[in-house]
């Protein structure tokens, strides 16, 4: 396996779930936390042949991971790690790391407050704080009164590590203690960027102006482009608009959560030799996933997200 910037800080991590049972994770985008923990606690004496369960904030990420994790270790998906996910299961009698989303979680707590036959939970992205995930962690926080041999670990590229550790270590302890679960710090690594401003015009459709960055982005750089647009609509537009005017060696692939599982991971797949490719994304694509190849991202600088009005 290539070398990653989370190898490093994996002893550490190690050492800290065989001494206690929470601990907490940061580590910046791209240093491997995903994908390489989970396998790294494979061995751990303390798992006993029990399952390690992986939370990942969205489907499409869930499958990603399992899919790069079973490559690692020479395994076809559903084997020694699968996944679980709305309307779809890849899982086995063999299965040890199990990657779900925090929705389905919360189902296997409500099931099973116990967490019977698991040895450890994962909560990667947890910077993302959605209502799903801490109220996961709230439930295993629970779950572990009732096993105290539980290991509880909490993984990101943001977070402020140390208000989630003096969670963890107060739950532990109980309420009235003010220790905190250690935390364990990945340094990653960072490549130079070079930003680009174009202003926007307020006479032009939003699809008509990111046609033109998008075009002027492929004729300045080489590699595959990456493009955030708000939603679904705006990703037919821009597609439609793009279509006649890219090189012949260049594909353009939606990527957005209703799409099927096949062109999703069709999008996130590298683009064939000698050819280039355009993702047009939603805000899917914005954390807990790597496409490779990309070299260049457009951002439209819109994202559609749901609001709450406490007046109406």
């Amino acid at each position: 396996m290539l070398p990653l910037p989370i190898d490093a800080a994996l002893p550490a991590l190690l050492a800290t779930l065989d001494r206690g049972p929470r601990a907490v994770l940061v580590a910046p985008p791209g240093a491997g936390k995903t994908t390489r923990v989970p396998l790294a606690l494979l061995d751990a004496a303390w798992r006993n042949d029990r399952k390690i369960i992986l939370l990942e904030p969205r489907r499409l990420a869930a499958r990603a991971a399992a899919r790069f994790m079973a490559h690692l270790i020479g395994e076809d998906v559903g084997q020694t790690v699968g996944y679980r996910v709305r309307l779809e299961t890849k899982v086995s009698k063999a299965t040890r790391i199990e990657i779900v989303t925090e929705g389905v979680f919360t189902r296997m707590l409500l099931d099973d407050p116990e967490l019977t036959g698991i040895a450890a939970v994962l909560f990667d992205e947890f910077h993302e704080r959605s209502l799903d995930a801490d109220l996961g962690l709230a439930l295993a926080l629970d779950a572990a009164a009732l096993r105290p041999d539980l290991r509880l670990l909490v993984m990101s590229a943001t977070i402020d590590g140390a208000r989630v550790a003096r969670l963890l270590g107060a739950s532990e302890r109980g309420a009235s203690h003010q220790g905190s679960a250690p935390v364990i710090q990945s340094e990653g690594r960072a490549f130079p960027v070079d930003s680009r401003y174009v202003p926007p015009d307020p006479l032009q459709r939003l699809e008509d102006q990111m046609t033109a960055a998008i075009l002027a982005a492929l004729r300045a750089d080489d590699g595959s482009v990456l493009v955030f647009l708000p939603g679904q609509a705006e990703i037919a537009r821009t597609a439609e608009r793009l279509a006649s005017r890219v090189p012949a060696d260049t594909d353009i692939v939606p990527l957005y959560g209703q799409l099927t599982a096949d062109e999703q991971d069709r999008a996130i797949a590298p683009a064939p030799p000698g050819r280039r490719k355009i993702v047009l994304a939603t805000s899917i694509a914005e954390t807990s996933l790597t496409i490779e190849g990309i070299r260049i991202v457009v951002d439209s600088g819109f994202k559609r997200v749901p609001a709450y009005d406490p007046a109406t």
